[in-house]
């Protein structure tokens, strides 16, 4: 496929060279600071063609074993370290992730097939990640002092141990210095395994983390990456008896199985799952500013989002205008090669997702709704790339308003009222985020309350501020991420009573 202008022939072949590397042999785990390539080599795929992008190496149960081993007997070391130590650190991190920031980029855009307009930013906010909690290391262990007339008691609070991070495929690198910072930060080890349909990007983090914990004479295996899958590398992880916790993004389903796996040895879990996410949009809205939102929170990033506005719920006396304005718009969406600037929606990472997410335009004719727009490939069938989608007339009970399809698919609700719109709303066993569009500001508030989400944006797009708190409730996920939130998941609280000699015991046996 013809690229369509310099810019992109630029970034393909700054891309090649990032990318020959990865093509010279298989690419390694990294375990106490070393390249080990053990395990059945698997196909990594370039979704814009399913060409075989490199060979990675594939880990089970003998690889996460050597892992959660290397990351165990690192702990004591990085558990004793000064938080001021840690916050150096961290920074020093940062400092190397912007400093390759064009590199991981352009690699995660060719590995995911997310448009590099939205992929430019990614190393950027990984590293904002690390920089945030380098900043909390120095007081992560802080407490409360609670005192009363005859104990002084304080908290203080503990790295729980080694944990393991287990990262999606669809913004890989950010989402892994998302969960991978605040646990250095609280004081723990790490062994990460990364989606084994995007693993490349972190392999650049491992890198660049090795590079700054090497140098400070730390043992080498604070933080280790094992390549494989779900069932083999992933089960194992969550199985093993030195791995204290597990933090997880990715489908419900296979959180349940994470829980269950984690369960014998009383595994601490940190998830965030899937979502079917509604923007409701009432008929009061700045409809032009509600419109781009919407488009975006969806087309964005191939629709590939958690926290993707899948549903639009829309006043039905708005509903016709306000839906012909999304076909007008999603019909001009430019679907492209990821590596174009002007690209707008690339090509889904898997060919079984594609697959997937088309099922669902049957899904959307055998329930009575209508395809306004899409429902099918695009760039002439060739690789991944799928047609920008918009269901119409659809009611709530039909599959996709109910199913998390996680692509570039709209579902457009009509409601009457206030009421039938958190009912809608509510209708679905996730509960990630919300959005609201109002000029009322009691409808903002009361609606607000009522809809069963972690996370709720009212007139905006989901702007991310990190000291606020990051999760969802029902199938969508438990615990938080962001500002001391992400520490309740890698760190214990521990209470210490002081005696101030003003009681007296009480006596038994006398």
């Amino acid at each position: 496929m013809p690229l369509r202008n310099d810019a992109a022939g630029d970034n393909l072949r700054k891309a090649e060279r990032f990318l020959a590397r990865f093509r010279d042999g298989v690419v390694a785990h990294r375990i106490a600071g070393e390249e080990v390539r053990s395990g059945e080599a698997f196909d990594d795929l370039d979704p814009h063609d399913n060409s075989v992008l490199c060979r990675v190496a594939g880990g089970g149960a003998a690889e996460i074993d050597q892992a959660a081993r290397a990351a165990e007997a690192a702990f004591p070391a990085w558990r004793a370290l000064d938080g001021e130590k840690r916050r150096e650190l961290l920074h020093a991190v940062a400092d190397r992730i912007e400093a390759r920031a064009e590199e991981i980029a352009l690699v995660e855009s060719v590995d995911t097939g997310q448009p590099i307009r939205y992929m430019a930013k990614a190393a950027l906010r990984g590293a904002e990640n690390f920089r945030f909690y380098a900043d909390k290391a120095p007081a992560a262990r802080d407490g409360l002092s609670l005192p009363t007339a005859t104990h002084l008691n304080y908290t203080i609070r503990q790295p729980i141990g080694p944990v393991g991070v287990i990262t999606p495929w669809n913004t890989p690198f950010m989402l892994s210095t998302w969960k991978i910072a605040p646990a250095l930060a609280a004081g723990c080890t790490v062994v990460h395994k990364p989606a084994e349909w995007s693993p490349l990007s972190a392999v650049v983090l491992s890198e660049v983390m090795s590079e700054v914990f090497d140098g400070a004479g730390l043992p080498k295996g604070v933080v280790n990456l094992v390549h494989g899958f779900g069932e083999s590398a992933g089960k194992a992880l969550t199985e093993h008896p030195a791995i204290k916790a597990i933090a997880f993004v990715g489908e419900s389903v296979t959180g349940s199985h994470i829980m269950a796996q984690g369960a014998p040895t009383l595994k601490r879990v940190h998830f965030e799952l899937g979502g079917k996410n509604p923007v409701i949009v009432f008929d009061d809205a700045d409809l032009d500013r509600a419109l781009d939102a919407v488009l975006f929170m969806i087309y964005s990033l191939n629709g590939q989002r958690c926290t993707s506005s899948s549903r639009a719920l829309v006043q039905r006396s708005i509903y016709p205008d306000f839906t012909a304005r999304l076909k007008e718009r999603v019909a001009r969406i430019r679907v492209g090669h990821p590596l174009d600037p002007k690209t707008e929606i690339g090509p889904l990472i898997h060919s079984r997702h594609v697959d997937k997410v088309l099922s669902y335009a049957d899904h959307a004719r055998s329930g009575g709704a209508t395809i306004a727009f899409g429902g099918g490939r695009a760039m002439d069938g060739a690789g991944n790339y799928v047609c920008p989608t918009l269901f119409t007339g659809a009611e709530s009970q039909m599959r996709i308003a109910q199913e998390e399809i996680f692509g570039p698919v709209l579902t457009a609700i009509p409601f009457e009222d206030e009421a039938e719109a958190v009912r809608i709303a509510n209708d679905v066993r996730y509960g990630l985020a919300a959005y609201i569009w109002t000029g009322d500001v009691g409808r903002a508030h009361r609606v607000s309350e009522s809809v069963e989400a972690g996370m709720v944006w009212v007139n905006s797009e989901n702007v991310r501020h990190l000291p606020t708190p990051f999760g969802g409730v029902k199938a969508s996920g438990i615990g938080r991420d962001g500002g001391d939130y992400a520490f309740e998941i890698y760190m214990e609280t521990k209470n210490i009573a002081i005696g101030l000699d003003r009681h007296k015991p009480p006596r038994i046996g006398v």
